[in-house]
């Protein structure tokens, strides 16, 4: 066999070699030890059909397709492709991401929770959507505005500060003028002046007050007995109290004593008296009857006091009638 020959068929049996690894790295890799899942994203920014699929931060799959989601036009339809076993839950979140600064997106799930259910193939990883690069740009492009705004504003105050600054500094020199300088030193040098002129007076003043202070201590010495007598005093008062307390106690617990009796009287009579109170109207009754037919009887004897004497009492006396004819004989003088 020429060298030609054996060149040709190394070749070949290096490019089945490859093809036959190749297809069996890919059939390990991506064939049936794949688990599909879904999520649903806004914003899907340079996502397409093999990206890697992210679960905290390790590479365990593969975007399958990358496609409009005709029930919702708003969101993005997503098909991943996960390795078997990998714990994807319900606790889990899909969003846009990438591995580092340089490399392209992908998607990234969170680890979720532990305790949390294990999905099943084909169902739907909840998603959590990201700030894109034009929503950034737009919040960056606000954020300069304000900034400028800020600026502008900063600028205005700073000069109204250097003004005011400006003429408290100009306030100030004047104030340390040569002019104001001498009135301030004339003024120290009068006051210098007018101390050593009253020096006498206020060594006199100072004595005085030191006398004054003298006797304040020696009134103070003598007025301390009177006090010590006073507090005597104030707790013989104080005793004579506490003695005259204990009687006048005693003496309102019998006043209390009294007024409970009293009170108790008070009800008994009034329980007597509802009792009775019929019999008491009946006599009432018995006694205004009673003293009527006296006030009829005193009227009676009053008019006709014979009452007591006659039984029968004379008819009353007719007043004789005057003869009114012209025959009639004259009435004798």
């Amino acid at each position: 066999m020429s060298t030609e020959a054996k060149v040709g068929l190394l070749v070949i049996i290096s490019a089945v070699l490859l093809i036959g690894t190749v297809y069996y790295v890919g059939n390990e890799q991506w064939g049936h030890h794949m688990t599909p899942y879904r999520t649903y994203l806004r914003y899907a920014g340079g996502v397409e059909p093999g990206s890697a699929v992210l679960f905290g931060g390790i590479t365990v799959g593969r975007v399958a397709a990358v496609r409009a989601w005709n029930e919702d036009p708003t969101e993005i339809e997503l098909l991943l492709e996960v390795k078997e076993g990998t714990p994807v839950n319900v606790s889990c979140t899909a969003r846009l991401g990438a591995v580092s600064l340089m490399s392209s997106p992908a998607i990234s799930i969170t680890t979720g929770s532990n305790h949390a259910p294990r999905l099943k193939p084909g169902d739907v990883i909840s998603s959590e959507e990201t700030v894109s690069i034009d929503e950034m740009a737009r919040k960056l492009a606000g954020i300069t505005d304000m900034a400028q705004g800020l600026i502008a504003q900063v600028q205005g105050e700073i000069k109204g500060v250097s003004e005011h600054a400006n003429t408290l500094l100009g306030n100030l020199n004047e104030a340390t003028g040569s002019t104001n300088r001498r009135q301030i030193a004339e003024i120290l040098s009068n006051t210098n002046t007018m101390i050593a002129q009253q020096s006498s007076k206020i060594d006199r003043i100072t004595d005085q007050v030191s006398i004054a202070t003298q006797d304040a201590d020696v009134a103070i010495k003598k007025v301390a007995p009177l006090l010590a007598h006073v507090d005597a005093t104030v707790g013989n008062v104080n005793s004579t109290i506490d003695q005259a307390r204990e009687p006048l106690h005693q003496d309102l617990l019998q006043m209390q004593s009294t007024m409970e009796q009293a009170r108790s009287l008070i009800a008994s009579i009034q329980t007597i008296v509802r009792t009775n109170d019929g019999n008491i109207r009946e006599t009432m009754e018995n006694l205004r009857v009673a003293t009527e037919g006296l006030a009829q009887l005193s009227t009676g004897l009053k008019d006709r006091p014979w009452g007591l004497v006659r039984i029968r009492q004379p008819k009353d006396r007719k007043v004789p009638e005057q003869n009114s004819s012209p025959h009639s004989a004259p009435l004798a003088h």
